[in-house]
């Protein structure tokens, strides 16, 4: 479905361009097709030819995978100002995930001949990007580990760890807001929901969090980052 004329289409809060002057990002703007997603609605498929970078003007996305028996495992989580796709428009390989609007986003697209040429004329955006590819192969290698050498339990005290790490305001109060589903955590630690669920419960009984009614508060954030510890691979 089109975006309405009347919505105003601008990368002024894509951060990748943020040290572009703002006619060189009007500049791209014009470049993109614009499209509006509905909560829920797939936005690209990992098995599409679609090759183009995807700004998200407005919303959220998610990036999951499917394992050969349908399980779903989760990515990433991309806000508005965040973007995707470059690795397909990079190299010309297929896409490597499906994404997913997570509520109501608007998305810019790019073709990858524009984004080859964008990253050709703006060295700096260049850099970001390589920076950016430079994260991902981290994250990978420390997710391999992850997978390697801790059982599940710890991998869901973990994440639960980085969601209220991600919320934090500096106030010293950690909280995951709102309570998140045992599914959503489940896909992050590639583990099931019935995991999950019994962790939640363990950490609940020992105080260690807490379900109130604006989110899951941890209550003792030192204990449960001992707790990604202690626990072992058989565990999972």
């Amino acid at each position: 479905m089109s975006v309405e004329p009347a919505f105003p289409q601008t990368l002024d809060g894509i951060d990748l361009l943020g040290s572009l002057a703002a006619e060189d990002r009007a500049a791209v703007a014009r470049r993109c097709h614009w499209r509006r997603f509905a909560a829920h609605e797939q936005i690209i498929d990992r098995d599409s030819g679609s090759r183009d970078v995807l700004f998200v003007t407005s919303g959220r996305v998610r990036i999951v995978n499917y394992s050969a028996s349908g399980r779903e495992v989760s990515f990433d989580d991309v806000p508005a100002g965040g973007f995707f796709g470059e690795l397909a428009a990079i190299d010309g390989a297929a896409r490597s995930a499906t994404v997913v609007a997570l509520e109501d986003t608007i998305i810019a697209s790019l073709v990858p001949s524009a984004f080859l040429a964008l990253l050709k004329e703006h060295p700096e955006v260049a850099l970001a990007i390589m920076r950016r590819l430079a994260g991902i192969i981290r994250h990978s290698n420390a997710r391999i580990m992850d997978l390697s050498t801790i059982g599940a339990q710890s991998r869901v005290c973990g994440e639960l760890l980085r969601l209220a790490r991600a919320e934090d305001t500096g106030d010293g109060d950690w909280r995951i807001c709102p309570v998140p589903r045992h599914s959503d955590v489940a896909s992050r630690a590639s583990t099931t929901r019935e995991t999950v669920a019994r962790v939640l419960g363990e950490l609940t009984r020992h105080g260690v969090v807490r379900r109130e009614a604006d989110g899951l508060h941890i209550a003792d954030p030192d204990r449960l980052a001992a707790l990604v510890e202690h626990y072992h691979v058989s565990d999972g």
